[in-house]
């Protein structure tokens, strides 16, 4: 984060840059939250002093309502306490929120309802991913691990297709490549495909088709998800099935790009665990505009709650 104080005629004005804005008041606070199934991060910004303090906390995902708010007002209670401020100071900081579970607006407008911000945004977590990775510059991100989505920034506006989940979406991701690869291997016990290396050793790990299923039906996404570092290995080496599968996935992140309106010049980011992974199967014209991302989803929400700060989206 770069920040630095204007000067006018030999004066020093009450402006620090942030983040390609200028903070207008000294006593502007913004803060940015960040939370997920796993953990939450909250992080205040307090404007002239440009000074950044963070804390961290316990999983934040809407899915259990009452224990996210807890947990959430849990963590700005500690945040409060880190910057050496008061929880009512807090309280009425300008706010961005990024939480998983956030699925429409009903839900978004119910957990800023019971947030103590007298101004805040709640998304999911997708717009905060995107802001981070991308700053404040024109670009894409695939965000792929054991689930996955795709969204592009265009001027402060972001737009983001997928994230569906595993049931019925999720392409590219790890869950989504692990189911991938346990079909293919039942469909070549059974005689309808020829097996390639990777699906003959995941048919022997199993012991049969019957194997396999017993699998799935215990099986989470996550669990699917650890096949997805076998095919990545295996598709570099040349295996038939993972690189088929490999190929299907780049081909939903290029079609998912092309949705969105990715012009020519724009940079792609590819983020998760598997993001990276996808570099070499994308299209030369695509896979020489990836770059690595600027910042995290933490860095997203108090880019956002900064623009929300200034008046803007």
């Amino acid at each position: 984060m770069n920040y630095f104080l204007v000067s006018r005629n030999g004066f020093l004005s009450s402006y620090r840059y942030y983040n390609g804005i200028f903070m207008k008041r000294h006593d502007s606070l913004t803060i940015g939250l960040d939370g997920g199934g796993t953990s939450s991060r909250a992080a205040l910004i307090f404007g002239f002093e440009g000074r950044r303090v963070e804390a961290a906390g316990g999983p934040a995902n809407v899915s259990d309502f009452g224990g996210a708010i807890a947990r959430i007002n849990d963590l700005l209670e500690r945040l409060a306490e880190t910057a050496g401020i008061s929880f009512g100071e807090v309280a009425g900081a300008t706010a961005h929120v990024g939480l998983a579970g956030v699925m429409d607006a009903a839900m978004a407008a119910r957990v800023a309802a019971a947030l103590p911000f007298k101004r805040v945004v709640v998304t999911d977590d997708q717009p905060t991913m995107i802001a981070g990775a991308l700053g404040d510059q024109d670009g894409a991100v695939a965000a792929i691990g054991t689930g996955s989505f795709i969204g592009r920034q265009t001027a402060g506006v972001i737009r983001v297709l997928g994230g569906w989940g595993f049931l019925l979406g999720d392409q590219a991701s790890g869950a989504w490549l692990g189911r991938q690869l346990l079909q293919e291997t039942l469909m070549a016990g059974d005689g309808m495909a020829p097996h390639s290396p990777l699906t003959a050793a995941i048919y022997k790990r199993f012991g049969n088709g019957s194997g396999i299923v017993a699998f799935a039906l215990s099986s989470s996404p996550v669990d699917f998800a650890t096949l997805a570092p076998e095919i990545v290995t295996a598709a570099k080496s040349g295996d038939a099935v993972a690189v088929r599968l490999m190929r299907e996935g780049a081909t939903y992140i290029e079609s998912a790009l092309t949705t969105l309106g990715l012009t020519e010049g724009e940079t792609i980011c590819m983020t998760g665990g598997l993001g990276p992974a996808y570099a070499d199967w994308l299209g030369p014209g695509l896979a020489s505009r990836i770059r690595a991302a600027e910042g995290t989803a933490l860095d997203g929400a108090l880019l956002l709650a900064a623009r929300l700060a200034e008046g803007g989206a």
